[in-house]
């Protein structure tokens, strides 16, 4: 147990140090985030996701403290691996955790951050339906991250014990997955809007909280005759959380399709959620040009849903994890691929 703790410690407190060199780095001077920034972003969160797979792929047993072939057989049947293991060749069968452990994780971090796409679609909307300025969209992510990166370890948690005290759940998660799936490819065509001034989150702020008429710079409370106030921009980050948890709903069982252990579930999810910051500048400009995203998208989570609802026949069958990879991989590249090469056409 003494080595989950000093594992999940080290990884909160390497989260919090680059978050904190994020907040300090970029944000010494409120300006809009360039191409440029933002392709280097991403790329060091990539390769720090890539890092974090070399780990866990050479050091992975040390999360759930493995020195026994009992062990290594306890975890393998308690989250659900389904590896061939062999007890007389403890190494081997190590080696073969490990390796499998690296696998679920990578194929993870690829399924949210994917999903993280449709995530981005919105917030374009909600910043600019708030009409905020590009200078301020920094503060705004950071601080919407920070609260995701909270609220997504206490749902995959709580996730994780109802699947180990309840295994049915896993049958409503995909249910779930396929109808999102569908739904989202029966509205993949419909124009998404928001209203500022009917949005649940404003109506319900401006109920409880004295909310300020208009933007003042980056912050988001004023003091005003004496009282505090809350500013739109503090709206934006509400809505932004709010919308998150939304999200939550589909991507934490998404990935508890790919794996059942809930610190690798963590790990993928949160390497996701701090890179989708950095992408959200990458894309922010261009993201209308993959149109058939959300078909791909929409695909995906059906594709999910069905692996979910087959359980163990999936594996028979030849879906195993490493195949279910290279499935997600190339439904994301059919539909990036068919966006460029049919473009969009405007009705005029």
């Amino acid at each position: 147990m003494s080595s989950e703790i000093l594992f999940i410690a080290g990884f909160l407190v390497f989260i919090a140090l680059m978050l904190a060199v994020d907040l300090g780095l970029f944000n010494k001077k409120e300006k809009e985030i360039s191409l440029k920034e933002a392709g280097i972003m991403s790329a060091v969160w990539v390769l720090l996701a890539l890092g974090f797979y070399a780990l866990i792929y050479f050091f992975g047993d040390r999360l759930h403290h493995i020195d026994d072939f009992a062990t290594l057989q306890r975890i393998n049947e308690q989250h659900l691996h389904r590896l061939k293991l062999n007890a007389n060749d403890f190494a081997g069968s190590l080696k073969l955790y490990r390796k499998n452990l690296a696998l679920e994780f990578i194929t993870g971090y690829i399924v949210e951050y994917a999903l993280s796409v449709d995530n981005i679609f919105v917030m374009i909307l909600i910043f600019t339906a708030f009409a905020v300025d590009k200078r301020h969209y920094h503060k705004v992510l950071i601080w919407g991250i920070i609260g995701a990166v909270i609220m997504r370890f206490l749902f995959i948690f709580i996730g994780a014990t109802l699947i180990s005290r309840f295994e049915w759940i896993l049958y409503i998660f995909g249910v779930f997955l396929m109808y999102t799936g569908v739904m989202m490819f029966i509205n993949r065509n419909k124009e998404d809007e928001i209203d500022p001034q009917n949005h649940p989150v404003v109506r319900f702020a401006s109920k409880y909280f004295a909310v300020h008429p208009q933007f003042e710079g980056n912050k988001f409370f004023v003091r005003y005759n004496k009282k505090r106030l809350i500013t739109p921009l503090f709206l934006v980050l509400l809505i932004i959380e709010v919308t998150d948890l939304v999200f939550a709903v589909d991507s934490i069982p998404a990935i508890f399709s790919v794996t059942k252990d809930p610190y690798i579930v963590f790990f993928s999810n949160i390497f996701a959620i701090l890179g989708l910051r950095s992408m959200f500048f990458l894309l922010v400009n261009i993201i209308d040009k993959f149109h058939y995203l959300k078909v791909g998208l929409a695909v995906l989570l059906a594709f999910i849903g069905a692996k979910m609802l087959a359980g163990e026949h999936a594996e028979q069958v030849g879906i195993t994890t490493s195949t279910s990879l290279l499935i997600i991989l190339g439904i994301l590249a059919v539909s990036v691929v068919a966006s460029l090469i049919f473009p969009k056409t405007e009705a005029h």
